[in-house]
């Protein structure tokens, strides 16, 4: 059978930066089995295969890959799907802003798509879920050769931590002290395994500070993806992480991630966090897509 296809850099807006999304726009007839291969076949780090939606009032129905198999929610799958099907007139434009629902494993996720000249430009999601955080406590010696890094390079000075947080998929965010340290982290699969065997993630997102703005990169190595260029449901999760350090009054919260730079593909995630009543009440995160190709698969 063939399928038609398109890629994506995802939290960019130039082509060969941010990441790389694959996505079949109508996966009618695939098995998982064949997702699954599809997957491995981009070896990207997310390939989205689309659906009609369950509930006829949602747009569509995502399914999820990444090469270790299918997950319930991925933020560049979901603002990289949404652009990628505006621009290619899966999805009808409405003017200057749509809004559509992906279902997703996670729940019901809602995408704002901003278009200039009948074209998209920005597309933001927002979360399904708050950010929640983990109670498990984590020591810097332990997580430090994680990343191949010394304790010394872990901050937790000034009300840092290093914390659990998820908005859909888990994450352990581990301040660094410095770009330094940032540039030497590398990912240790086999210590991961072992270390983090059965415990509640062990996707890894180190991060340091610059003003209003975030430096980081994630490491998931145990399910294929040893380091992620942009990642939308950590960005997620970690307004939760930033939220829980402000004292805010009721209103919005705006931010920048920059994630990929250290691999040579530089993402810009931009999150908003929502405060009402002393409260985290929703988080978006966006960012621009740019298409890269377009082509047929064959599937025997």
């Amino acid at each position: 059978m063939e399928y038609r296809f398109h890629t994506a850099d995802v939290f960019t807006d130039k082509a060969f930066g941010g990441n790389q999304l694959a996505v079949l726009p109508d996966a009618r007839g695939l098995t998982t089995e064949q997702m699954v291969s599809i997957t491995r076949e981009f070896n990207y780090s997310e390939t989205i295969f689309v659906l009609p939606p369950d509930d006829p009032a949602h747009t569509r129905r995502l399914r999820i890959f990444v090469p270790g198999g299918e997950i319930p929610f991925a933020g560049h799958p979901t603002v990289g799907g949404a652009y990628v099907l505006g621009i290619t007139g899966e999805i009808p434009l409405t003017g200057d802003e749509t809004r559509i629902i992906f279902e997703e494993g996670v729940g019901p996720v809602p995408v704002l798509i901003r278009s200039r000249n009948g074209k998209p430009y920005f597309t933001q999601l927002t979360a399904a879920k708050t950010p929640e955080k983990n109670d498990q406590a984590y020591d810097a010696a332990t997580i430090a050769p994680l990343v191949s890094l010394s304790e010394d390079d872990i901050d937790l000075g000034s009300g840092k931590a290093m914390e659990g947080w998820t908005a859909g998929l888990p994450y352990l965010y581990v301040p660094l002290k410095n770009r330094d340290a940032l540039k030497r982290a590398r990912s240790r699969a086999d210590l991961v395994e072992k270390t983090l065997a059965g415990k509640w993630t062990r996707e890894i997102v180190v991060f340091t500070t610059d003003g209003e703005d975030y430096r980081v990169r994630m490491f998931a190595p145990l399910v294929g993806v040893t380091e992620d260029p942009a990642t939308g449901s950590a960005a997620a999760a970690f307004a939760g992480y930033v939220g829980s350090r402000l004292s805010m009054q009721d209103g919005i919260h705006a931010f920048t991630i920059h994630q990929g730079v250290e691999m040579g593909r530089p993402s810009r995630l931009d999150v908003e966090i929502d405060f009402s009543a002393g409260a985290i009440s929703a988080v978006r995160v966006g960012g621009a897509s740019v298409l890269i190709s377009s082509g047929t698969l064959y599937v025997t």
